[in-house]
């Protein structure tokens, strides 16, 4: 898209931006990057720590005199218009005068009755949150449109990212045999030295000359003997199957299994991994999302967490001209990964906003729960265990995530409805955490979740 016609708007519209969950991650990356925007200025942010906002809008620069914190409606409607608004409850956000709010709590309850409420009175919303939009997304979607707003996922993370490149290939006419992204950390080795390094943060470097033995691609048992090697380091992250979640739900592409790929993979070859097995691929069924361990040299640019579209290339000739032009292509010549290496946090999520206020572009009304993230028992857990999701991936002790298809669903229980549940029942290694496990009847997510499913 040429963003030109958005950055010469004359019209005057100025995005109010209100941002709930401000203060670090990817609410730091957007606050700083807000005062650098045309047509966009921050109205209001949202913690329960007030102190720790007004430090953190100091350190990136905005002005401590423009700056004022609000502990009711009363303090709002007294401040100035042009004031960059603090305040500690979520509900108070939508009062500020905002055309724009930004979600990025993590917490399902919060966010979705921050987007309900903002939506009802028009007010666009843009969802970082994915672990409401996973189980609250086509209520979300649907409620935008009643009331005339936009409900839109953001510019700067995975989902969206992909969305938009899944929807220029369909707008094009390609038929996309697989979407997904690499997950969040590389897998890096030295082949001058023979040292390989996970670099999720918690592993040193290990002395590993023998993966020169697959490092060049023959086939899948390439990928069998890469799993061998570092395997260890392979796991099924929580956030990687929420993400794709999203883009199933608005695609409609289903997960490519239950646990999906996760190939350790380099970039070339891509468009010989993610296409169906009777081509050489990893893929039982095409119109999939799925997820890979981007697999590098120390010297090689890094896939940043970037997402990726296989396409079936139909006419021959063409696609020999674009293969001349270092496009990755499969070595059959059938398929090729096109692919964009970055998600940019809140630096990307302006696009978006814009988008939606000065263009009305976002919601997305045939949104449906096309898959269901469901959690599966590690070993057996006891009754009584109250179930927590923690840490950066967003994770639940003793649950490996699994991505289902609506019809396989069945009585399994939505993951990110689970924060806080008390299982009632003993759930055995293997088994999923089903709603008869738990009592989700008082959560006001889990009745829009069962709302979705109506759609």
């Amino acid at each position: 898209m040429d963003y030109t016609n958005l950055l010469n708007d004359r019209s005057g519209r100025v995005s109010r931006v209100g941002v709930v969950g401000a203060t670090k991650g990817y609410g730091y990356t957007l606050l700083a990057q807000i005062p650098t925007v045309a047509h966009m200025k921050l109205r209001v942010i949202c913690s329960r720590h007030t102190d720790e906002c007004l430090e953190v809008l100091k350190e990136i620069g905005y002005d401590e005199a423009g700056i004022t914190v609000c502990n009711s409606l009363e303090d709002i409607k007294a401040a100035s218009e042009d004031a960059i608004l603090i305040v500690d409850d979520y509900r108070l956000v939508t009062e500020c005068g905002i055309t724009a709010l930004v979600e990025c709590t993590g917490n399902t309850a919060v966010s979705s009755d921050a987007a309900l409420r903002a939506l009802r009175k028009g007010i666009n919303v843009y969802m970082v949150s994915k672990e409401t939009d996973s189980v609250c997304g086509p209520v979300l979607n649907q409620t935008a449109e009643e009331n005339h707003a936009v409900y839109a996922l953001v510019n700067g993370d995975q989902p969206r990212n992909l969305l938009d490149l899944y929807s220029w290939a369909r707008l094009l006419g390609l038929e996309v045999i697989a979407a997904g992204k690499s997950s969040e950390y590389d897998m890096v080795w030295d082949r001058e030295t023979g040292t390989f390094q996970y670099l999720d943060g918690n592993s040193g470097p290990e002395e590993l000359p023998e993966l020169l033995d697959c490092w060049s691609y023959k086939g899948t048992e390439t990928l069998e003997a890469r799993k061998k090697l570092l395997g260890k380091y392979a796991e099924v992250i929580s956030a990687d199957l929420c993400e794709m979640n999203l883009v199933s739900n608005i695609t409609g592409l289903v997960p490519a299994s239950p646990f999906l790929s996760y190939p350790m993979a380099r970039v070339s070859e891509l468009a010989d991994i993610f296409i169906p097995k009777e081509d050489g691929g990893i893929l039982d069924k095409t119109g999939v999302v799925d997820v890979f361990y981007n697999l590098r040299e120390k010297n090689e640019a890094s896939f940043c967490g970037g997402e990726f579209v296989i396409v079936r290339c139909e006419n021959k000739k063409m696609w020999e001209i674009l293969k001349g032009k270092g496009h990755v292509m499969s070595r059959n010549g059938k398929y090729c990964c096109i692919y964009h290496p970055y998600h940019y946090m809140g630096l990307e999520t302006p696009v978006s906003i814009l988008e939606g206020d000065l263009m009305g572009i976002g919601t997305h009304s045939e949104c449906r729960q096309v898959s269901v993230l469901a959690g599966v028992a590690q070993r057996d857990i006891p009754a009584g265990t109250v179930l927590t999701v923690h840490g950066h991936h967003h994770e639940i002790d003793g649950l490996t995530p699994e991505l289902l298809e609506r019809a396989a669903v069945g009585s399994a229980a939505p993951f990110y409805l689970l924060n806080g549940a008390v299982l009632l029942q003993d759930v055995k290694a293997g088994e999923p955490v089903t709603l008869n496990d738990v009592d989700l009847s008082g959560l006001e997510t889990y009745r829009l979740y069962a709302e979705g499913l109506k759609l």
